[in-house]
């Protein structure tokens, strides 16, 4: 079944009215349009659907506490409406909201609403409490009322916390390993203690933390080893039948889960599937036929898909077996007719279109499509993710960059990737590639990475299946320090560079030059009158820490490229608007020779792989003419037998190499820049020695030049 393009948390299961009667659907679309259905003899029947209008943000069932939770409630933009399950609108609130509801949460008469920065709770529509988050927020929930007696809720902040409020004030904040996106509550109800809440984050991993009342407790944490997408749902629900309540996950790569409570307190992934588009939201219940559970899940798209428990291959005699048939075929004749229908209405549509568009009156119409995209940092392998989802299915998607990036493999893309040569010289244009998608492409994932210190725009060009042609262009920002990401705390016994500004500038421009600079920065100027950012570099393990207020700046790092180039930066945009800038800096010798230290086994691992990749070809010849490879040295045979995965790594890391090298020779300038000397001769000196691998050598080298 397929609705409207669908946002998180937008689809749920109302509660069976009978004892074992199967549940009613509920989903609001980005079309404004709230549908209602059941499920008879695998039909869809609907019970309600409104009008069109606002996107709907979010859904929620609400109702009194310790009764059926089957009013439905919906944010669509700034306001609140509530829906009988009959489909009868009996509320409609406009918040006092400057922005659209992000995230909802309903609790009895409390209403929990977030917009971008802000949290407001009302009870019956009246305003409660309010607070002001230092980054967004991307999911709010409370605590069940009713076990933990006093109100506490709970948010999803993308700086990788979770927030706990006590009215209008912080009670304390959660560290949790990537930015949260979606919060639970443990079995649906908080667990025993009703203190639990399961969070899932963008990078994919998931966790369990009980919050009491005055300090966090966390109580298991699972990575994201198969390197699948971020979560964007959860459910409770005992899907295995045996008494426990399993975990429901949707991700955004498309791939649901269920993870299972066997005798240990760490969840099992017990199943998974994979459909072809994000999953916006997950929900456990009886919906297509009574007796049997299933998992229904909801795609950004808009299609709703249940995975049943009922046994498709039904045992039992010939007669069955027919009447099954029957049933098919019955259901297969009206689908043909329903597609014929279709095409005939589609037919007739493009030829009222080509008429209208070839009168002297004729108005040209672009056709509007929705695109889901996701532009982040995997710390995994400091590469960028730009994932691209359209309403439609893909034809092609340009890539344009105005800075050197490297386009880096991945396993599920199926798109064929051209590129063109291009002129970087007068357009400052270093990356031309169009990917061609397969028929029925709606999700495309991209991976780059770029190089630190160059900055720009990639630029996504994306033309849809759809007639008549139309595209649409997405911009990324390529920041200076691009690899680095937000990190909760940094080892202060590292040898430190300290770059420091003085100068005429308020708070908000310093703070808006390092939003320029570095990502996962909040774009909205910090509370207070200082603020300090930790940061990690995910290609070399280097850190950063940046502290600043009103007419001054303080950043440190172990990498002295790290402060050269902000110094370039900084100095760059303070100049722009015609501020004066006093800068100091003071460099730690020893700082460069633990960067070498650093970079020196990820240089050796990467040399000794070119090495044996270049090794395969004649090695393979070798094989072929001996026919017999037993003469060889282990090490060469190891080779052979390795050679496919040696090569799929190789292809991974286009260009690994020569960013390191490049990495140490910007170390190397930089180093002797802040004494005032040029060392571009010696370059050529440092890459011999390179191409040599000796780490003291090396070192030696950047203590004698």
């Amino acid at each position: 079944i397929q609705v409207g393009v669908t946002a998180q948390k937008t689809m749920r299961l109302l509660p069976a009215s009978g004892r074992k009667a199967t549940q009613k659907v509920v989903v609001g679309d980005q079309d404004g349009v709230i549908t209602c259905f059941g499920i008879k003899k695998g039909e869809a029947v609907t019970v309600f659907k409104t009008l069109p209008g606002q996107k709907i943000a979010r859904l929620e069932l609400g109702g009194a506490l310790n009764t059926p939770q089957e009013k439905i409630f919906v944010a669509t933009g700034s306001e609140v409406r509530g829906f009988t399950k009959r489909g009868k609108q009996f509320l409609s609130f406009e918040t006092n909201l400057t922005e659209s509801i992000k995230a909802m949460h309903i609790s009895g008469a409390d209403l929990f609403l977030c917009a971008s920065y802000i949290y407001n709770h009302y009870c019956d529509c009246k305003d409660q409490h309010y607070y002001l988050s230092g980054d967004k927020i991307n999911d709010v929930l409370c605590l069940p009322v009713d076990k933990v007696n006093c109100i506490t809720p709970v948010l999803a902040c993308q700086d990788r916390v979770l927030r706990v409020l006590q009215g209008s004030d912080l009670l304390y904040e959660v560290e949790v390993p990537g930015p949260p996106t979606v919060l639970a509550l443990n079995n649906g109800n908080g667990g025993d203690s009703g203190e639990e809440i399961i969070y899932g984050t963008s990078d994919g991993k998931l966790g369990l933390v009980q919050i009491t009342g005055s300090k966090p407790i966390p109580k298991w944490e699972i990575g994201n080893e198969k390197k699948r997408g971020g979560i964007l749902c959860i459910d409770s629900f005992d899907i295995l039948g045996d008494g426990v309540k399993d975990l429901l996950i949707g991700r955004d790569d498309g791939v649901l889960e269920i993870y299972s409570f066997e005798s240990a307190d760490d969840p099992v992934l017990r199943y998974d599937h994979a459909l072809s588009e994000s999953i916006a939201s997950i929900q456990g219940g009886c919906v297509g036929k009574d007796g049997y559970d299933e998992i229904l899940a909801s795609t950004y798209s808009g299609w709703l898909t249940g995975l049943t428990t009922e046994p498709v291959h039904r045992e039992g005699g010939s007669g069955e077996e027919l009447k099954l048939s029957q049933e098919m075929q019955s259901k297969i004749s009206s689908l043909r007719n329903e597609l014929e229908h279709l095409q005939m209405k589609v037919l007739q549509e493009r030829e009222k279109y080509q008429q209208s568009s070839q009168s002297s009156a004729a108005l040209s119409s672009v056709p509007a499509f929705s695109v889901n995209d996701k532009f982040t940092l995997n710390k995994d392998d400091a590469s960028y993710s730009l994932i691209l989802e359209v309403q439609a299915a893909i034809d092609t998607v340009l890539v344009q960059s105005d800075v050197p990036i490297d386009l880096l493999d991945v396993d599920k893309n199926s798109a064929v990737v051209s590129f063109s040569s291009c002129d970087s010289e007068p357009n400052n244009n270093f990356l031309l590639a169009t990917y061609r998608c397969q028929a029925n492409t709606t999700r495309l994932e991209l991976k780059v990475r770029s190089i630190e210190g160059q900055y720009g725009t990639l630029q996504a060009y994306v033309t849809p299946r759809i007639q008549p042609k139309t595209c649409q262009v997405y911009q990324y920002q390529i920041k200076p320090l691009s690899l680095h990401q937000r990190t909760h705390s940094i080892d202060h016994d590292r040898p430190m560079n300290t770059l420091t500004l003085k100068g005429q500038f308020s708070f908000a421009e310093i703070h808006s030059w390092v939003v320029f600079c570095l990502p996962e920065v909040p774009e909205k100027t910090p509370a207070g009158e200082s603020i300090t950012f930790y940061f990690q570099n995910t290609f070399l393990g280097t850190q950063l820490e940046s502290t600043y207020r009103k007419g001054e700046g303080c950043f440190k790092s172990d990498n002295i490229s790290t402060i050269s180039i902000l110094k370039d930066v900084l100095s760059k945009e303070a100049t722009k608007r015609k501020i004066n800038l006093n800068i100091s800096y003071d460099i730690n010798e020893e700082s460069v020779k633990h960067t070498l230290k650093l970079i020196h086994p990820k240089l050796e691992y990467q040399q000794l792989l070119a090495k044996k990749v270049h090794l395969i070809d004649a090695l393979r010849e070798l094989q072929v003419h001996e026919g017999n490879v037993d003469f060889l040295l282990p090490k060469y045979r190891s080779i052979l037998e390795e050679a496919d995965q040696l090569l799929e790594e190789y292809k991974k890391q286009p260009a690994h190499l020569e960013r390191l090298y490049g990495m140490i020779t910007d170390l190397f300038i930089d180093k002797f820049k802040f004494k005032g000397t040029n060392v571009k001769t010696k370059v050529p000196l440092l890459l011999e020695i390179l191409d040599g691998c000796d780490q003291d050598g090396l070192i030696t080298f950047f203590e004698a030049a």
